[in-house]
């Protein structure tokens, strides 16, 4: 089963974030240039640890479980956007940021280290926190979308307070990905 583990957003921000989109959508009629998030898969990614066997399922929780016991509640705050790769003749993924919370950072590196262990290599690159809007299809036909998410480069949209992290079941699908959750974890 292919899974990851992650911080499901309350559902206000999730109401705002879709929001958003909507306006995004608007200037793309023929919704032929970006995929969109749905609002039930709106999440921020930890760490996604792929396919595994049934049997490495109880390793992970146990884990998650010793992670979440020694990690606090924070405040995670949703600001500004952008596009990934930042080179703006081909973007693959319009994105919100996430302000650098020192909290977060941690929880993200214990992650990765407690993983590692379990034998799922650790990142290469840096963590950048951030929430998918979409993934673009097709390139030439963002000129209005990208133009309007410029718009909000700096702007505010929300926080949560993270107070559990959640281990996904994901199933691709022609329609996008479908998540289900497998176990939550409180925070202390």
């Amino acid at each position: 089963m292919r899974t990851f583990i992650a911080i499901n957003l309350n559902p206000e921000l999730k109401e705002t974030l879709s929001n958003l989109i909507e306006e995004l959508k608007r200037l793309d009629p023929a919704r032929k240039s970006v995929r969109w998030v749905n609002q039930q898969a709106m999440h921020l990614t930890l760490k996604f640890l792929g396919e595994i066997d049934e049997s490495q399922v109880e390793q992970i929780k146990k884990a998650l479980e010793q992670i979440s016991d020694g990690s606090r509640t924070f405040t995670m705050e949703i600001r500004g956007t952008g596009y990934f790769p930042p080179d703006k003749r081909n973007p693959r993924v319009l994105w919100l940021g996430i302000e650098e919370e020192k909290s977060l950072q941690i929880l993200q590196s214990r992650l990765e280290e407690e993983m590692e262990k379990l034998g799922f290599p650790k990142e290469n690159r840096k963590f950048h926190p951030h929430l998918t809007l979409g993934r673009v299809k097709i390139p030439s036909n963002l000129r209005e979308i990208m133009l309007h998410l410029e718009q909000y480069g700096s702007q505010k949209f929300g926080e949560m307070e993270v107070r559990k992290i959640t281990f996904f079941k994901s199933v691709l699908k022609p329609t996008g990905a479908e998540y289900s959750v497998l176990s939550e974890f409180e925070l202390k």
